[in-house]
């Protein structure tokens, strides 16, 4: 299980992307700082192996804070200290259905590789090489997901043109729900975070 958390946890260095000679790249890398997250995804890459299997194999959502135990101490992460660690906006949109219309049409031409606009569920390949990799860091970084990341899902494309056309996100009650469903018993959630879940 160790193996597969730190595969599953991302880590950007924004200094040496901000390098890189594609500008498409470092803008998309620019709305992610714009939206909050680059603390989140830039935090400090430190592992603690055995902390963090006995951290998912005690965990549970109580009382609206992930609860855990580690060497016998009680941990406890609400959706303040969460947010607050990451410097996680803490307003906008917790419903990405919300995203305006006439932005989610503007992404559909802005993301096309082609002159041809894409559809809100799209095959990767028909989107430019920088909003692949968007939807490759939201997938894995952000919602852990496993599996097959050739398609670009509705809610992913919600999600990039927010990031995109500087929609509002209120990534602390988004980011929160996903650690809280890593650590609900029975859960399909994949388990991740791994450097976050370190740093707290």
């Amino acid at each position: 299980m160790s193996s597969s958390l730190i595969s599953r946890s991302h880590h950007i260095d924004f200094d040496s992307v901000f390098r890189f000679d594609d500008a498409g790249i470092v803008q998309m890398f620019e709305s992610l700082v714009t939206t909050g997250l680059m603390e989140f995804m830039g935090c400090p890459a430190i592992f603690h192996e055995s902390a963090l299997i006995e951290f998912f194999a005690n965990g549970s959502v109580r009382d609206g804070m992930v609860v855990s135990t580690i060497g016998g101490i009680a941990v406890e992460i609400s959706e303040s200290v969460f947010a607050e660690t990451f410097g996680l906006p803490t307003e906008g949109l917790t419903d990405l259905s919300e995203v305006p219309r006439n932005l989610l049409s503007d992404g559909q031409s802005f993301f096309s590789a082609s002159e041809k606009e894409v559809s809100t569920s799209c095959l990767k390949k028909e989107i430019k090489m920088q909003y692949r990799l968007l939807s490759d860091i939201l997938a894995k970084s952000l919602f852990v997901k496993a599996g097959s990341f050739d398609a670009v899902t509705r809610d992913r494309f919600l999600l990039m043109t927010a990031i995109t056309f500087d929609v509002k996100v209120n990534w602390r009650n988004l980011l929160f729900g996903v650690l809280k469903e890593m650590v609900t018993p029975d859960s399909r959630q994949a388990k991740g975070y791994a450097i976050q879940i370190c740093v707290l």
